[in-house]
C-alpha cells in the first residue's frame, strides 16, 4: 500500500477544508449563468416569462444554500423541479437543471446530482466546467473513481482561461489517478499544472507530489 493510501489524501482534505469557498464560488457563478440566459431573452415569450417568474425565488434560495427550497419550493413559491417538469424545453428549465444538480449534490444525493447535471448544457464555459466538475465530485463520493477522473479532466480542460478552476479540477483528477495506482498518468497531469498554471496554488502541490512519486520504489 502506498504512502498516499495510508494517510488522508489532500484531495479529501481540500473538500473538507474549503466547503465554504466552493459554495461561494458556485453562488458567484449564478451571476454568470443569468447573464448568459438573460432575462430579456427569457421574457420574449409568455412561457419563458412564466418559467422565469417561478425561478426567481428558487435562485434566491440557491444563493442562501437552502437546497430543499430550491428543489421543491417553500410552500408558497415553486421550486426548480416544478420548472423542469412544467416548462420542459425552455431556457429556464435548462438552467433549473443546473440548480437542481448542484442542490442535490449539497444534499448528498449524488446520483440525482449526476442525472440533472448531465442533462444540463450551456455555452457559458465557466458554468459548464463547474457542472462537469460537480459531476466528478459526485462520482468521487460514490467511489466511482474512473468516472470521476473522466469528468475532472473534462472540467479542467473546458475553460483553461479560468486558471483557478482548471488547475483545481486537474489536480483532483491527478489525485484520484494516483490513488488508483496510475502513477505515470498522475505525474503527466501534475506536469500539465506546472506548465500551464504556474501562478496557481495547485502548482506547489504538483511540485510536491511529482518529487515524491519519482522517489517511490
Amino acid at each position: 500500500m502506498s504512502e498516499l493510501q495510508q494517510e488522508k489524501h489532500p484531495f479529501v482534505e481540500f473538500v473538507k477544508n474549503n466547503q465554504k469557498v466552493l459554495t461561494y464560488t458556485l453562488t458567484a457563478v449564478i451571476v454568470i449563468v443569468l447573464a448568459y440566459f438573460g432575462y430579456t431573452e427569457l421574457y420574449q415569450n409568455p412561457r419563458e416569462a412564466k418559467a422565469a417568474d417561478v425561478m426567481f425565488t428558487a435562485e434566491k434560495y440557491f444563493g442562501l444554500d437552502s437546497s430543499n427550497y430550491v428543489l421543491n419550493g417553500d410552500g408558497t413559491n415553486k421550486g426548480v423541479l416544478y420548472v423542469i417538469k412544467e416548462f420542459s424545453g425552455t431556457k429556464a428549465a435548462n438552467l433549473a437543471k443546473y440548480y437542481a444538480g448542484i442542490s442535490y449534490y449539497r444534499l448528498n444525493d449524488y446520483n440525482k446530482s449526476i442525472e440533472y447535471l448531465k442533462d444540463f448544457s450551456t455555452s457559458a464555459k465557466q458554468v459548464q466546467a463547474i457542472a462537469y466538475g460537480t459531476i466528478g465530485d459526485a462520482y468521487a463520493d460514490l467511489k466511482k473513481n474512473d468516472e470521476a477522473i473522466e469528468y475532472y479532466k473534462k472540467a479542467g480542460g473546458h475553460f483553461p482561461e479560468d486558471e483557478g478552476v482548471s488547475s483545481e479540477y486537474l489536480y483532483r483528477a491527478a489525485a484520484l489517478l494516483e490513488l488508483n495506482g496510475k502513477i505515470d498518468d498522475a505525474i503527466e497531469i501534475y506536469k500539465t499544472i506546472q506548465s500551464k498554471y504556474p501562478k496557481t496554488d495547485k502548482v506547489f502541490q504538483a511540485d510536491k507530489f511529482i518529487n515524491r512519486l519519482k522517489i517511490q520504489p
